[in-house]
């Protein structure tokens, strides 16, 4: 049988389980597993023999399981649970459970990059600054008021204090510093220009899309995203508002005690060390998925 992890906390969690009951009997070894123990019981899965596994949860649950993983060629399916479920849309993986549990079962492994911060693996995005206050704000007003309203109130609350950290960047031996109120570091290269807000560029350049952003007060912040989200990131990134680019690898040298990993908010020790790591997963795509 296939051992397959799914996050009781999921707002899906049942449907998950049904859709997975729902390809038969003996196929999927289901287990309910919290976020905080995930990352042991995918590893003892791969002590135990498994070849692939399956994770239902969100692109937080997703990146547990690829940090268990890494180091060996076990693969990985997804069964969709989150509220953006971004590596599923880029893999083309269904967002529907019932055709997302076939998939797992019939599907294709192909390798799949991924970047890591001090040695924790992501599989979409990380960041620094502005972001982690707007999280740990969300997360405090969604139960009350939903996850779009809270949004809303506290990306508001952000605008009228706009945080900012002061970083060195190290990239390709040029030391960079900024007082910033946001790093954003995608894997893969990235498009802020909507419809295709925060996804990865179709056919575009490998590597860490490491982005800076140059003004610090929340209305020009602001004026900022709304010009990436009209124009795109490469015609905001040719102006002194914004640095973009592309690396293997670099550093925040100072004053960070937490970033946003997948999502998530985690506590960090300084400097940060970014790495890309190409090919490092093989998850599980439709067979017509290419390479």
């Amino acid at each position: 049988m296939i051992p397959a992890f799914v996050n009781p906390l999921a707002g899906n969690a049942d449907e998950s389980c049904d859709a997975l009951a729902s390809v038969g009997i003996g196929v999927f070894d289901v287990h309910r597993s919290p976020p905080i123990e995930l990352a042991a019981r995918i590893r003892l899965a791969v002590e135990r023999g498994a070849r692939r596994i399956v994770v239902a949860g969100g692109d937080g649950s997703i990146g547990t399981a690829a940090g268990a993983l890494a180091g060996t060629d076990v693969e990985l399916a997804i069964l969709p649970g989150g509220t953006l479920n971004h590596l599923a849309k880029d893999l083309a993986i269904p967002l529907d459970l019932d055709e997302a549990a076939r998939l797992a079962v019939a599907g294709r492994s192909i390798p799949v990059d991924a970047g890591s911060m001090n040695g924790r693996l992501f599989v979409n995005t990380s960041s620094v600054g502005a972001y982690v206050r707007f999280v740990r704000d969300r997360e405090r007003l969604e139960r009350r008021l939903g996850y779009h309203v809270a949004s809303l109130v506290a990306g508001t609350r952000l605008l009228l204090r706009m945080p900012t950290v002061h970083i060195a960047l190290n990239v390709a031996g040029v030391e960079r510093r900024y007082v910033t109120p946001l790093v954003f570091v995608g894997v893969g290269e990235r498009e802020l220009k909507l419809p295709t807000l925060g996804a990865r560029i179709p056919g575009g350049q490998p590597g860490l899309h490491v982005m800076v952003v140059r003004e610090r007060s929340g209305g020009r912040t602001l004026a900022l995203g709304l010009a990436a989200a009209a124009r795109g990131v490469d015609a905001v990134s040719r102006t002194p508002a914004l640095d973009s680019f592309l690396v293997n690898s670099f550093r925040i040298e100072r004053r960070v005690k937490t970033a946003a990993v997948d999502g998530e908010i985690r506590r960090v020790d300084s400097p940060l060390e970014y790495r890309y790591l190409a090919g490092h997963l093989r998850i599980v795509v439709p067979r017509q998925k290419g390479v």
